[in-house]
């Protein structure tokens, strides 16, 4: 039966100074390495080992992947990294702390950019500070300025349905490592949630959620390992 492993990278370091981190590349935090570890110890202990990995072209997924693989005795099999699976990029907030720009631009305005399924933040400036065009990891790409949630799923799923779906279909046991938005996408897709309900879902740091697959490839219902 295949099986797919969800995980959001662990506590990164704009995580905890409540900072739109976006595609900034942000490391863990001590917490989050911590809770990387234990997400593979975790799947270790319930049995649930990966055939196959996918991440995100962002530090804070990637070492959270290795660091999970290290713990379940799985650092071998076979990895992807794809910028399809970064997290939503957050335009010109990119950097800002969260209740600063609360305080700047009022709660309500901070809430429809975080949370409304289809308004993007405001774009960022090219070559700002955090702008990651001139990074070699994006050499090629067309690196967004500003991306709501419904422009980050406009991304992932067909990265999902070409690259990571056939790998599934195959009777892999597939750990995908990325983010809260790129992961709401895919939740959002596997379990047909509403465009206005999916906003609200958080996607806890470094907590395996898990869908198994029946013959037909349709998910069961999701569930976080811890639980199992």
């Amino acid at each position: 039966m295949p099986k797919l492993i969800l995980v959001r990278h662990g506590q990164s370091q704009w995580n905890l100074e409540n900072r739109f981190t976006g595609w900034w590349d942000v490391d863990l935090t001590d917490k989050g390495v911590e809770e990387a570890k234990a997400a593979g110890a975790l799947m270790q202990d319930k049995g649930v080992l990966p055939t196959r990995a996918f991440t995100s072209f962002q530090t804070r997924a990637i070492k959270t992947l290795h660091l999970a693989l290290e713990h379940c005795n799985r650092l071998w099999i076979p990895e992807t990294k794809d910028w399809r699976l970064n997290e939503r990029h957050y335009g010109g907030l990119t950097g800002l702390d969260k209740q600063e720009t609360r305080d700047r631009h009022g709660d309500e305005q901070v809430h429809i950019w975080r949370r409304s399924f289809d308004v993007p933040p405001p774009p960022m400036e090219p070559g700002s500070e955090y702008d990651p065009g001139a990074d070699p990891r994006y050499a090629g790409i067309d690196v967004p300025y500003t991306e709501s949630l419904k422009l980050t799923i406009e991304r992932v799923l067909p990265y999902w349905e070409c690259d990571i779906l056939p790998v599934l279909t195959s009777g892999e046991t597939v750990i995908i490592s990325a983010h809260g938005n790129s992961l709401r996408a895919l939740v959002k897709h596997l379990s047909n949630i509403l465009d206005e309900d999916i906003t609200g879902l958080e996607i806890p740091t470094g907590q395996p959620i898990i869908y198994d697959f029946d013959d037909s490839m349709a998910p069961g219902e999701r569930y976080y390992l811890k639980d199992s």
